[in-house]
Order: C-alpha cells, then sequence, then structure tokens
C-alpha cells in the first residue's frame, strides 16, 4: 500500500515537471503553418476541384473565351483576304460607325473605371459585415489581374508571330525543320519573352502574397477569400486604360493628319457636346422617376418640369450625332436597324401568344399534350426546309399560296418576299414618307412571320414549366374571395410569371439579335438589303468581301450592342421580376 502510494506521488511529480510540461506544451501547441490541419484539407480539396474542372476551362478557353478575344484582335487590323493583315488600330471602327467609334472607346474606358470601383465598393462593404480582413487582398489580387493581363498581352504579341509561319513556309521551305526554326523564332521574340517573363514573376508573388495574408491574419478572424473584386478590378482597369490609349492615339493621329492637310478637326467639340447631351439625357431620366417618389404636387410639378428642360438640352447637344453618325457604313446602320425591326416584330407577338396558348394549355382539356407535340415541332424542325417553304409560300408569283389567298379575297397579289417598300408606304400609298419612317419591308415582315411561327412554341412550353410552378392554393384562395378568371390572371399568374417571362425576354431579344439562318435563307437580293440583319452583314463581310478585320470590328459592336439591351433589360426586370 506504501509503495504504490510513492509510485502515484513519483509519477505525478515527473509528469508535472517543468521539462516534461514545456515538451508537452511544445507536442500540442498549434502550428501556424498555412499548411496543416483545417487549411490544409480546404487547400486539397480545391485544388481537386479545380484538377477536375481544368478540362471544362480548357474547353471553354479554348471555344469560348478565345475565340472573342481573337475577334478584338482582328477587329484593330485590315487587310483583304489576310489573316492577321496590317495593324490599323480602330480604321475598321471608324469605317462602320465613322467617329463616333471614339465616342464609344472614351465612354467604354470610363464605364469599365467605373464598374472596378463598383466591385472594389461591394467587396469592402462585404468585408466591413463579415468583419474580415479586405485590403490585405490587393496584393494578391492585383497581382494575379496583372498576371491575367500579361498573359493576355502574350497571346496578342505571339499571334501575328505565329500567322505569320504559314506565308513563310511556301516552296521549298515547308520543311518540319523550318516550322520548329519558325516556331523558336516566334516562341524567342524579344517582347514576347519579356512578358512571358513578367508573367512568370507575377505569378511567384502570388504564393507568397498569399502566405503572407495567412500569417498575418489572427487567429479569430475569418478566412474569407477576396480575390475576385481585386483580380476582376485589376482586369477592367488595364482594359480600360488600353481602351484610352487606342483612343488617345488615333485621335492624335488624325488631328495630325488633318492640320498636314490644313482641314479643321472639329471631333474633340463635337464629341464633347454629345456627351454631355448624353448626360443631361440621363439626368432627366433620374428627374423624371424620382417624382414618382413625392407627395407634394409642386415637387412633382418642379421636378417634371426640369426634366423636360433637361430632354430638350439633351435633345439639342445630341443633334451633333446624326452627322457623326452619317460618316459610317450606311449598309451597317441600316443593318442594324433591320435587326431593331425584327426583334421588335417577332419578341411581343411571339410571347403574347406563347402566354395565351400556355394558360389554354394548362387547363384542363382533351388531347393537350397532343397539342403541346404540335405547338413545339416548328421549333425542333430543320430552320432551312421550313424557310424555303415560307419562301415558296410567300413568293410572288400570281398562283403562290399567299397570293392565291389574297385573290379569292379580291385584293391585288403582292412581291411578299421579294418587296423592299416598307409597310406604312404600302398602306398610305399616297404619302411620301422618309426612309426611317417607312417602318420594316414587306420581305421583312415575311421573315418576322416566320420567326413568330417558329419560336412561339418554345415559348409555351417555357410557359408552361413557368405556370406549373404557381401554387394551386392561390388561385383555390382568390376563387373563395370571389375573384374572377381575369382578376386571378392579372394578380396571380402575371407577378409569378414575371421571372419566366424575363428569361424569355432576355433570351428572345439576344436570339432575335444572332438570327442568321433562316434570314439568309428567305432573303433575296429583289429586296435591295432590307431583309439583311447584322449578322448577315458580318458574314458577308466575312465570307463575300474576305475582310476578316472590318467582319471582326463589326462583331465586337454587335457584341455590344447584346450587352447594352441585356443591361437595360435587367435594370428594367429588377423593379418588375417577382420571385414569389
Amino acid at each position: 500500500m506504501g509503495d504504490s502510494s510513492m509510485a502515484d506521488v513519483r509519477l505525478n511529480e515527473k509528469s508535472t515537471s517543468p521539462s516534461t510540461g514545456m515538451q508537452k506544451s511544445f507536442l500540442t501547441a498549434p502550428r501556424h503553418s498555412p499548411l496543416n490541419g483545417r487549411q490544409a484539407r480546404k487547400l486539397r480539396e480545391a485544388l481537386l476541384a479545380y484538377l477536375f474542372l481544368l478540362p471544362a476551362f480548357l474547353i471553354v478557353g479554348l471555344f469560348g473565351i478565345f475565340p472573342l478575344f481573337f475577334a478584338a484582335f482582328m477587329s484593330t487590323h485590315r487587310g483583304l483576304n489576310r489573316i492577321p493583315g496590317t495593324f490599323d488600330g480602330l480604321g475598321n471602327y471608324l469605317q462602320a460607325v465613322g467617329e463616333f467609334s471614339y465616342l464609344l472607346g472614351f465612354w467604354g474606358s470610363l464605364l469599365l473605371l467605373a464598374v472596378a470601383g463598383r466591385l472594389l465598393w461591394h467587396g469592402a462593404r462585404s468585408a466591413r459585415e463579415q468583419r474580415s480582413r479586405y485590403w490585405p487582398w490587393a496584393l494578391p489580387g492585383v497581382a494575379l489581374g496583372l498576371f491575367a493581363a500579361t498573359l493576355i498581352g502574350w497571346v496578342f504579341r505571339l499571334l501575328p508571330l505565329l500567322l505569320e509561319i504559314p506565308s513563310q513556309m511556301r516552296g521549298a521551305r515547308n520543311t518540319p525543320e523550318t516550322f520548329r526554326q519558325l516556331l523558336g523564332e516566334a516562341l524567342g521574340h524579344p517582347q514576347a519573352s519579356l512578358l512571358l517573363w513578367l508573367a512568370a514573376a507575377l505569378l511567384a508573388l502570388l504564393p507568397a502574397s498569399l502566405w503572407w495574408i495567412e500569417r498575418t491574419r489572427g487567429r479569430h478572424r475569418p478566412a474569407r477569400s477576396f480575390l475576385t473584386p481585386f483580380v476582376a478590378a485589376t482586369l477592367l482597369t488595364v482594359l480600360a486604360a488600353s481602351i484610352g490609349w487606342l483612343v488617345w492615339a488615333e485621335l492624335q493621329t488624325a488631328a495630325a493628319e488633318a492640320l498636314a492637310q490644313g482641314e479643321q478637326f472639329d471631333i474633340q467639340a463635337q464629341l464633347l457636346l454629345i456627351s454631355m447631351g448624353f448626360l443631361l439625357l440621363a439626368s432627366s431620366w433620374w428627374v423624371w422617376t424620382s417624382a414618382s417618389h413625392r407627395t407634394a404636387m409642386a415637387s412633382v410639378l418642379a421636378r417634371l418640369g426640369g426634366a423636360t428642360l433637361l430632354m430638350l438640352g439633351a435633345w439639342l447637344l445630341i443633334a451633333e450625332a446624326p452627322r457623326v453618325l452619317a460618316q459610317g457604313d450606311r449598309q451597317w446602320w441600316q443593318a442594324l436597324q433591320t435587326t431593331f425591326y425584327y426583334s421588335l416584330g417577332t419578341i411581343p407577338p411571339q410571347l403574347l401568344v406563347a402566354l395565351v396558348l400556355a394558360v389554354l394549355l394548362f387547363q384542363e382539356i382533351r388531347g393537350r399534350s397532343l397539342f403541346r407535340v404540335i405547338y413545339f415541332l416548328p421549333y425542333i424542325a430543320p430552320f432551312v426546309g421550313t424557310a424555303a417553304v415560307f419562301k415558296i409560300l410567300f413568293s410572288n408569283r400570281p398562283t403562290a399560296p399567299a397570293n392565291t389567298l389574297l385573290a379569292a379575297a379580291g385584293l391585288p397579289p403582292l412581291n411578299w418576299i421579294n418587296e423592299p417598300a416598307g409597310l406604312f408606304t404600302l398602306m398610305l400609298p399616297g404619302l411620301h414618307l422618309p426612309e426611317w419612317l417607312a417602318g420594316p419591308s414587306l420581305a421583312l415582315a415575311v421573315i418576322m412571320l416566320y420567326g413568330v411561327w417558329t419560336f412561339f412554341g418554345f415559348n409555351t412550353v417555357v410557359f408552361l414549366a413557368g405556370l406549373s410552378n404557381i401554387p394551386r392554393e392561390l388561385y383555390e384562395a382568390a376563387a373563395i374571395d370571389g375573384a374572377g378568371r381575369w382578376p386571378q390572371f392579372r394578380h396571380i399568374t402575371l407577378p409569378l410569371l414575371s421571372p419566366t417571362l424575363y428569361f424569355l425576354t432576355l433570351y428572345s431579344v439576344i436570339g432575335t439579335f444572332k438570327a442568321f439562318n433562316h434570314i439568309y435563307v428567305l432573303r433575296t437580293g429583289a429586296a435591295l438589303g432590307t431583309t439583311d440583319t447584322a449578322s448577315v452583314v458580318i458574314f458577308q463581310a466575312f465570307q463575300r468581301d474576305t475582310r476578316y478585320g472590318y467582319a471582326s470590328a463589326l462583331a465586337i459592336l454587335l457584341l455590344l450592342a447584346i450587352l447594352l439591351l441585356t443591361v437595360v433589360n435587367n435594370r428594367i426586370a429588377a423593379q418588375r421580376v417577382h420571385y414569389g
């Protein structure tokens, strides 16, 4: 008994000795290395996820992002049937939209800077709400953004060198040894090598900065990452600086050429006036919308009057725009007008018809599954074949089916798909209307009819899916309260169907601006280009005229128009879409 007590005492003394305590605390003390415990597990999981996503990144980058970069690269080069051609700066854009391209570049660079600042501000606000550190992430974020920008610059510098290799291997030089030699010379170009080494240095800075953030992070601080705002802001800033430098260089070159030829160069004053006009127009819209939040009648009238004066001032300043726009390609402006007519004439009718059919097919009627299949058939049928059938139906022959129906009604035959005159001109033959008031041509109206016939079935199916997500209890409760079919549709169906309507509107706008197959089949030379949309003009510039740089510039302008319409649609939908 005594021996065991003495042994326990000696054991307790040994376990509480200073050296043993220090050893135990040393073994159990948490290490601050970022590669152990929970952080290591998160890192391994993130690396594994990115490893699985790497093939998708490569495919999207190669077939989705790289063509966009290549189109931007080609849009700054000129040459017939040549890739890449000679560098021409904004020459293709000046040919397409005239001196308005300077305005687009100037305001585009300012808009990119504004978006970059907005991203940083939102990131800082999110960090304050989560009580996380934000600005230490600036170093790795800027390094990663500059790495991506430098890598893109390396690709842009390397592209012309690689594209010149085929032309240098003609004749007796078409050998594998020559190809390897030319490829090595391209990769070893001084400027390309400098950009590549700079990208490598920026990439090496990234892990060191991340390690420093982890080391300086407090134990109880959340480990939230804020890399994305800094990376995106850096890329946008670099892009804005590049566009601004290009516009400024082009303006200086144009001013020097005008001075050498003894001409007056007043484009800067015109751009300033037009810019002020658009600023006044935006201010008038803000003042006009703010009037709805006022309760006093005097305040409302004052704001409406101020908005009207701002609109008049904007109209006087923007009056310089038509003269500037007239210097561009008339065919391109007509194509944009035709695309606008096509969108305006197809989207509202097909959405309205689809909504009515969806509401009818959602009822308990016999054969509704068969009707759904029938209405969906035009969408899955080959566009080329159905467009060819439409071309026969609306031919200008007197025996064509459309003209046969007109003859049965006692009306004269029409040229239909070959008629270049506008609809308003045909309806008012004694009135001479200007071209911009004549409306879409009859040939374009036939294409609009085909577009509505083709896509209303797809919209109907999507509307049916949206209707199926509306709870039936809402209709039952409304019926108990005495609401009829129209009040139920007005106050239940439409608000809860607004997300579906927003999606279809956005999808249709993008689709109509990119429409090509059926328009190219239905267009005829007799229509005198009144059916040529923007996509058709781009295809002709690329395929028929082999002006690859000009076609790329037109494609970039079309992309900007689609992005602008998407932003406007999102702004409108943000206040009108109801998600329940």
